[in-house]
């Protein structure tokens, strides 16, 4: 599988409107909880995006589960 097909086929962000609706939260609060997962990204050293965040990175600090396991609600 290629990389362009992963990053064509399935999102590899998720927004506030996904955040939110995931945590039953508002929209503002969903930007907080982005703003905080970026910053531990950029003190890792990753690159980080306003407003956006690794949806991946997003599974595992708020369900501590990796995104298609077993034991994943979504």
């Amino acid at each position: 599988m290629s990389v362009r097909y992963v990053l064509t086929e399935k999102a590899v962000m998720v927004g506030a409107a996904e955040v939110a609706e995931a945590l039953g939260v508002s929209r503002n609060k969903a930007y907080e909880v982005i703003k905080q997962l970026n910053g531990e990204l950029e003190a890792k050293g990753y690159i980080t995006f306003t407003g956006k965040v690794s949806k991946q990175y997003f599974y595992e600090r708020v369900y501590g589960l990796q995104e298609g396991s077993e034991d994943d609600a979504s």
